[in-house]
């Protein structure tokens, strides 16, 4: 491997996870499509890779907000163990998944990811960064649960950390502040990926030459983008990761027409 490929690999994590780490979905969206699209890794890999990286977005991200108190610790664990449950569960069905049939599925979440995160900034475009947690109480469990469940699912299926289903039922429906819900999904997609990734380690679908650079690129990333999250207006890096994701999106749904997915 050239140290021109190691660098690009360097340079996509570190995106990957600064934005990443900014909104909660561990960077997994950006990772799969540029591996499989960009370059031609299969998709059983992709995602084998982008677990790796889902694992350090949350350990650098967590390191800062757990310091600052953004995470509800306590939260986080009890929607971890369904969470687990569904990633274990998706991981073993995923090797038994045909790839073109699992990068529909990725594209489909793409788009949901990219509409759904429209949606929010449109909605946010005024608000300002938030300086201080308003105080809040936990509510709906059930409903938190059964999402958790379904994200673990995701995540072991697709290589994605689940974030994009977490924050939004932990901020529409159980009453958690945007940040809290941010900073704890980060906390609990490490777990919900190590479920995974250990599995797709197992089959061989972990390429380490891949992996290494970034993984070392979505760390840094991660910690700037954790850093820089109390600062920025959630529209603008909202923004960034729409245009992306839906390009991403669009790029997929091209390849798998002419069947090179």
């Amino acid at each position: 491997m050239s140290a021109t490929y190691v660098l690009i690999l360097a340079v996509v994590g570190f995106a990957a996870g600064t934005l990443g780490s900014i909104v909660g979905l561990g960077g997994g969206i950006l990772i799969i499509p540029v591996l499989a699209v960009y370059m031609g890794v299969p998709m059983h890999q992709a995602i084998g890779v982008s677990l790796m990286a889902v694992i350090a977005t949350s350990t650098a991200t967590s390191s800062v907000n757990v310091e600052r108190g953004v995470t509800d610790i306590r939260l986080g664990m009890t929607l971890e163990l369904a969470t687990t449950l569904g990633a274990v569960a998706a991981a073993v069905i995923a090797g038994y998944v045909h790839r073109t049939t699992l990068a529909i599925l990725f594209t489909c979440f793409l788009l949901y990811t990219g509409l759904s995160l429209l949606k929010r900034a449109w909605q946010g475009r005024y608000q300002k960064a938030e300086s201080t947690i308003p105080p809040y109480d936990v509510r709906n469990y059930p409903a938190g649960m059964g999402a958790a469940f379904f994200a673990g699912g995701m995540s072991g299926l697709l290589g994605i950390g689940g974030g994009a289903v977490k924050v939004p039922v932990m901020y529409l429906f159980m009453g958690i502040p945007l940040r809290v819900a941010t900073a704890t999904s980060n906390f609990m997609i490490g777990v919900t990926a190590s479920a995974s990734a250990f599995i797709y380690w197992g089959r061989g679908d972990v390429l380490m030459a891949l992996a290494a650079p970034i993984v070392v690129g979505v760390f840094a990333g991660s910690l700037t983008g954790a850093r820089l999250a109390p600062k920025l207006r959630a529209s603008y890096v909202l923004g960034i990761l729409i245009i992306v994701t839906l390009y991403l999106a669009s790029q997929m749904i091209a390849k798998i027409a002419e069947g090179k997915i």
